[in-house]
């Protein structure tokens, strides 16, 4: 499959490529004017309600946006050719300028049509693009050419042609593919619209009501498949998702800023991106300003921790031990205890949320006193029955029987009550867990409290067992190995009437309650019945790199397959030992080598080696920028403490000192888990530099 770039020596009628750049000027064209129309559009003569004008004027002003024309992307990458258009039996391949426009799509980021209507830029998402990546010489899906363009900024230099329909030509991943997988990555994460594989566009397209799981290793693809997905199922099921909503779940902050430019370059912008604190702090307005020992973040992030709630926020629920008595006019009706232990008892059974059962049981003592009213000769309607449900009497033995429940004051007293929470926990947690998770010195009230994570996502499950958390229509959920059950089902009861992405790598677990199988997480979740795919195959990571890394998976999750790479980059690791004096300048003169290529550099290193870097890099004077900082011309050099290296990838990576990422952790797995994560970030090149001997499994390994 040969690139073609333009031939000096061609005649003057316009080539292939000059009649390509011919259509993309066009294209462009196109779109201007698309967004011309939509900006000429007066609302003020469409109506009069000056709310519904507001609506209409923002869905104006975000199509207009969606509509830019970013100079350097690429308005389309590649083209289909069909071969369903009238032919004569036998003869030979008709001539490019000659194939119907009817037989001939280009392929792109979104759909662009003429002043007639007619497509000129197909969106990659549409069913006639789907043979563009999932068509072979196995399955030509009625394609007879397959074409993919190569661009320098945003000027269209090059073209790449596969035959379908020819049995002669090799089939093989060609040079312009290979180039836009292998381009250096400067700035924040982008799309991979132009490079998805079939294994990937088959969990991009799948149905808006399945909830589907990858377990993706390293350099797959998994995050741009999640992220792909959430703009196909925005085409698909536009309405529908603009009604419920989507949100994009990631581990922290500068993940979410590393990928946040990627929706928007496929033209979908009303997608929100939030961390699992960022929900729950919204929900329950407790913002984290604690932390928790390792053992103590554990037992509250278990699933079990939802019936110590469960039993906490009914605990306040008593028996009536006196009547009813209602006093309308002269008339008193009285409602005995035991039918209103009845309707308390069959509205615990019903399990409904404490606050929907508090608003129900005035209105069942209210039921049972219209019931006495009919047997008396009377005709209650229902204002009578809400005038009742109103009567003091009533609000009175609501407030004693079914009290309001505040959901921090209650895990506050939680955690600061040995007796209480002994009475919730009886038979659920240990003596010895119980213990761990208590405050020794409880803070007076909830406004001087130093939440923890942990204890944040305690108060939202308790806030959803008083009150239901409003549902999404999808959820992706990226990085999810690291999630405690607890957070899981913080992520679960926001899609429960959605579906959900669910992106992760067991591998790469760093946190103490880390994901242990994707059966057990997808439980939590609320999917158990979710489809489990597993991503293999690479693209990123060159293969030397990932056969380093993989040595670890024995020691950190033997039931994973090996991660392989189709990028097979030589010389693509280094490993170099030095002495102990000399590791800070060996790892500014491996960072120096770095900045030499093109491209991304990310110096890992264990979060305590981050100070001694930092000045080390500014001795040297090296520019360096924090992680999610997009980088420029000046500074391409990130520093990332190995906690935050998780989703990121660069160029190049150096590593530092890896037994010194392994240290930092609480216990060796959980460190090797970690080291797995910063070996596999780099996307050309790794050099790892070593003071202290390295890990075990990563001895006798590389060049020195």
């Amino acid at each position: 499959m040969p690139a073609h770039a333009p031939d000096p020596h061609a005649p003057n009628a316009p080539g292939p490529l000059e009649r390509e750049r011919a259509h993309l000027a066009a294209s462009r064209t196109a779109l201007r004017a698309m967004r011309h129309d939509v900006e000429s559009l007066d609302i003020r003569n469409v109506t009069a309600n000056w709310v519904n004008a507001e609506v209409l004027q923002r869905q104006i002003d975000a199509r207009i946006e969606a509509l830019a024309d970013l100079a350097d992307t690429p308005l389309f990458f590649g083209r289909l050719d069909y071969t369903d258009f009238p032919s004569p039996p036998g003869s030979p391949a008709v001539p490019e300028e000659d194939i119907p426009e009817a037989a001939r799509y280009y392929i792109g980021r979104r759909h662009v049509h003429d002043a007639d209507g007619d497509p000129m830029v197909v969106d990659w998402r549409a069913p006639v693009s789907r043979p563009f990546y999932r068509a072979s010489k196995k399955d030509p899906q009625g394609v007879g050419l397959r074409r993919r363009f190569g661009y320098t900024g945003g000027e269209l230099t090059a073209y790449e042609d596969e035959r379908l329909s020819d049995p002669d030509e090799d089939e093989k991943a060609g040079a312009l593919l290979r180039r836009e997988i292998e381009r250096p990555r400067v700035g924040p994460m982008r799309d991979i619209v132009a490079t998805i594989q079939p294994e990937q566009d088959e969990i991009v397209r799948t149905g808006v009501d399945g909830t589907v799981c990858v377990q993706g290793a390293p350099g797959t693809g998994k995050t741009a498949v999640g992220l792909h997905r959430v703009a196909y199922l925005l085409y698909a099921h536009r309405e529908r998702l603009a009604r419920t909503g989507t949100l994009v779940i990631g581990p922290n902050r500068s993940f979410l800023r590393y990928i946040e430019q990627v929706l928007p370059a496929l033209g979908e912008l009303a997608v929100r991106q939030a961390t699992v604190e960022d929900l729950v702090t919204e929900a329950t307005g407790v913002e984290a300003r604690g932390t928790d020992d390792p053992e103590a973040a554990r037992i509250k992030g278990d699933a079990r921790m939802a019936e110590v709630l469960r039993r906490a926020v009914r605990s306040g629920v008593t028996m009536p031990a006196e009547p009813c008595v209602v006093v309308r006019g002269s008339r008193r009706w009285r409602v005995p205890a035991y039918e209103l232990e009845e309707i308390v008892r069959e509205l615990l059974e019903r399990g409904i949320r404490h606050g929907a059962a508090r608003e129900a049981l005035p209105q069942r003592v209210a039921h049972a006193v219209l019931t006495r009213m009919e047997r008396s000769g009377e005709a209650p309607d229902d204002r009578v029955q809400n005038a009742v449900a109103r009567n003091t009497a009533v609000k009175a033995l609501v407030k004693a029987v079914w009290p309001e429940v505040d959901p921090a004051r209650l895990v506050l007293r939680l955690l600061s009550d040995d007796g209480f929470l002994a009475e919730c926990s009886e038979g659920v947690l240990t003596d010895e867990e119980r213990k761990a998770i208590l405050w020794t010195k409880p803070p007076r009230g909830v406004r001087s409290a130093k939440w923890s994570a942990a204890d944040a996502v305690l108060i939202d499950e308790a806030t959803d067992l008083v009150r239901r958390t409003p549902s999404l229509g999808h959820v992706v959920l990226d990085e999810a190995q690291d999630l405690s059950p607890m957070q899981y089902r913080a992520v679960g009861r926001r899609c429960t009437t959605g579906s959900a992405t669910v992106l992760g790598d067991l591998a790469q677990g760093t946190t103490p309650w880390a994901t242990a199988s994707w059966a057990e997480a997808l439980s939590h979740l609320g999917k158990p019945d979710a489809a489990v795919e597993e991503l293999t195959r690479g693209f990123r990571v060159p293969r030397e790199v990932i056969a380093y890394a993989s040595r670890l998976l024995p020691h950190i999750a033997p039931g994973l397959s090996e991660a392989t790479s189709i990028r097979d980059a030589a010389g693509s690791l280094r490993v170099r030992a030095v002495a102990v004096e000399e590791l800070d300048g060996a790892v500014v003169d491996a960072c120096r080598e770095a900045l030499e290529r093109e491209g991304s550099i990310g110096l890992i290193a264990a979060d305590a080696r981050v100070p001694a870097l930092a000045s080390a890099l500014e001795a040297a004077g090296i520019p360096h920028l924090a992680p999610g900082t997009e980088t420029d011309a000046d500074a391409r050099l990130t520093l990332v403490p190995a906690n935050l290296a998780k989703g990121l990838e660069y160029d190049h990576v150096v590593l530092d000192e890896p037994a010194a990422v392994v240290d930092g952790e609480p216990d060796e797995r959980t460190g090797l888990r970690r080291l797995y994560v910063c070996l596999t970030r780099a996307v050309s090149g790794l050099t790892v530099v070593h003071a202290t001997p390295l890990p075990e499994p990563l001895r006798d390994g590389g060049d020195a």
